[in-house]
């Protein structure tokens, strides 16, 4: 059960009530992100998300924040993404409006000084190195800068190094009044809540968001013509890939079967690829395939680490299955079984008072529409083996591949001979 309002300035709230739990989550999240960034401020969504938390009128310093939740042993971050920026606060019930009074406080009043933004640049920097130290994770920015280019879409989250120390407070001061406000604003609490109160409290800390006309991002062109590489050199002892094609975007109404696709190939440890690359041929710890949606894009992509010597084999067996599922589809049990992990993993996921309040904030802010549980399993179940076949072969053409690489490679030229699909 959930409950949607929309406030008199713009705001939608989302009341979510559940009866067995023991904490409460707020969760405000704005309706933009990397994507909507000009080149010469690239980062500059994250680097805010940073900054809020530096300090206020009320609360002066980064400690006089993290203090005021600490001290009541609750739990607080942001997170941003291409197309949104979320900050959350998790507590105990009777601790709710201290969560609601902190969050808006550093929304609506964050000093944004000069001296903080100056010294947070090398903190976001060295963030940046950590990231790119991590071939495991980087590989998946270089995947999507391969598929999109030099487009918003493309650039890295957190941005460049150049980007992001030429930022200065005014570039924080315009695109703050540019994209926080009350249009662009979903507010969620979800736990252990009564509706009408929690519905007062976020209006009242919220209700000081002006109504703006949202403005949006480049839509995003996916133009492909034949197979694309991407080397990153690195030396390691295991090279990380990502092989993937362009798929759905989330309104598509596909994406529940290009889901199942993912998982039929690499989602779970009797998932295809699981089975062929790791349990039968050892060539990987670890394996696993995703469907990725945006407002305007999407794809589906195999991840892997490999030992380098077996880095060619594995890119063989990954697209013979890829072919194979094109040809042969998949069987009645083996859709069923899948289907049915799906749900079980979504249920599992939504157990606490975070993860579900995120669900239902993520489908309003992406989509303007929240699809319930029962509904989003009825569409699962929905899906056909003809449906799966059909989806197989209009994204997994030769000319929608992708490979994105890290490891001891100088040229892309080797791998370019296995994209015969």
């Amino acid at each position: 059960m959930f409950y949607r309002t929309k406030h008199k300035n713009g705001t939608r709230i989302i009341i979510a009530p559940i009866r067995d739990a023991k904490t409460v989550t707020l969760l405000a999240l704005f309706g933009v992100g990397s994507k909507y960034e000009r080149d010469q401020v690239a980062g500059v969504s994250h680097f805010l998300e940073h900054m809020f938390f530096k300090g206020t009128e009320k609360r002066p310093s980064s400690l006089a924040i993290s203090e005021y939740l600490d001290e009541v042993g609750g739990e607080y971050n942001a997170f941003t993404s291409k197309e949104y920026t979320g900050y959350y606060a998790k507590v105990t019930p009777k601790h709710t409006e201290r969560a609601l009074d902190m969050i808006s406080d550093i929304l609506k009043n964050s000093k944004l000084e000069p001296e903080k933004i100056e010294r947070e640049k090398n903190v976001i920097i060295e963030e940046m190195n950590m990231y790119q130290d991590s071939p495991m994770m980087y590989v998946g920015d270089l995947f999507e800068s391969l598929l999109y280019q030099k487009q918003p879409a493309g650039r890295l989250i957190i941005g460049n190094k150049k980007s992001v120390k030429n930022i200065q407070r005014a570039d924080f001061v315009k695109y703050y009044h540019d994209h926080y406000h009350a249009n662009n604003l979903v507010v969620c609490l979800a736990g252990k809540i009564t509706p009408e109160i929690s519905r007062e409290l976020a209006r009242k800390y919220f209700s000081g968001f002006a109504s703006k006309k949202i403005i949006d991002k480049k839509q995003v062109r996916e133009k492909q013509a034949k197979p694309e590489i991407l080397i990153h050199h690195k030396v390691t002892d295991q090279s990380h890939i990502y092989l993937g094609c362009r798929g759905y975007d989330i309104n598509n109404k596909d994406k529940y079967a290009l889901s199942i696709l993912a998982a039929i190939l690499g989602g779970g440890m009797s998932s295809r690829l699981f089975i062929s690359v790791r349990e039968k041929l050892g060539l990987a710890y670890y394996i696993r395939c995703d469907a990725e949606f945006f407002t305007d894009s999407g794809y589906l992509a195999v991840h892997a680490g490999v030992d380098n010597k077996n880095i060619d084999k594995a890119i063989q067996v990954i697209l013979n299955e890829l072919n194979k599922i094109k040809k042969t589809g998949v069987s009645e049990k083996e859709l069923k079984k899948v289907q049915e992990y799906i749900k079980g993993k979504t249920m599992m996921g939504l157990e606490g008072s975070d993860d579900y309040g995120l669900w239902l904030s993520l489908q309003e802010i992406l989509t303007g529409k929240i699809i319930d549980i029962d509904r989003k399993f009825k569409l699962i179940d929905q899906v056909k083996s003809s449906d799966i076949i059909r989806v197989a072969n209009d994204v997994m053409v030769n000319r929608k591949l992708n490979l994105a690489i890290i490891g001891p490679y100088h040229s892309a030229s080797r791998f370019g001979k296995y994209f015969n699909l």
